[in-house]
């Protein structure tokens, strides 16, 4: 009995290891935090604003590929309606919309909350459509429609809801070259607006897995 003290350790260690082999039989592990995670979406938004003190509403769509979490490149469009008051127009309400190329660098990207910067670098076509212009202006295409080039960067707050949703709430100014219609007050379509959104598509948001059973239908 007394000879078999030294082995009882050796014997320990081989059911120890035993065991894990056996464990080891029944699980894959993968470790993928350096891999880059993919994502692509569409996205809603409205905006309230003004423009030349007056209020303006937008609606706008964009369709992005998100890389990594932290950066998004994609195209947006957007729809505009604001009440100008034009006291040489029939149609006082100034119609148009514009779209281009949309970035989003993103700050904190494996937090439920992130900060972003999104930029819009595009170009658009205004008008008062169906004008009746008074006589003394003299002969005007009724339909007058202008285009403008438009560059919007703004700042927003996302919330990640799930892997296949995130809200957005934020602000952005809209800077563009100069509006040319004719009896239109308006030399552009500058302003602030802020608003909120949503994205609907696959983020893939930190779903990392290290060991999965094989028995595990997931």
């Amino acid at each position: 009995m007394i000879r078999l003290k030294p082995l009882l350790p050796l014997l320990l260690f081989g059911c120890v290891a035993w065991g894990q082999t056996q464990e080891n039989d029944n699980f894959i592990e993968f470790n993928d935090r350096k891999s880059v995670v993919h994502g692509v979406y569409l996205g809603l938004t409205t905006y309230y604003g003004e423009i030349d003190g007056k209020s303006t509403y937008i609606g706008g769509m964009k369709v992005a590929y998100v890389a990594n979490r932290q950066f998004e490149v994609g195209f947006s469009g957007v729809f505009l309606y604001s009440e100008q008051d034009n006291p040489r127009t029939l149609n006082e309400d100034l119609i148009g919309g514009y779209g281009g190329l949309h970035l989003e660098p993103i700050l904190f990207s494996k937090s439920l909350v992130n900060l972003s910067f999104p930029i819009l670098i595009g170009a658009g076509g205004f008008g008062y459509l169906g004008n009746d212009f008074d006589d003394r202006i003299g002969d005007i295409d009724e339909d007058d429609v202008d285009a403008v080039f438009v560059f919007e960067p703004g700042m927003n707050v996302l919330f990640n809801v799930s892997r296949y949703l995130q809200l957005e709430a934020g602000v952005k100014y809209r800077l563009s070259s100069r509006l040319e219609l004719d009896g239109n007050p308006l030399r552009n379509i500058n302003g602030f607006s802020g608003g909120v959104g949503i994205k609907v598509g696959v983020f893939n948001m930190g779903r990392n897995r290290y060991k999965k059973h094989l028995g595990n239908g997931e």
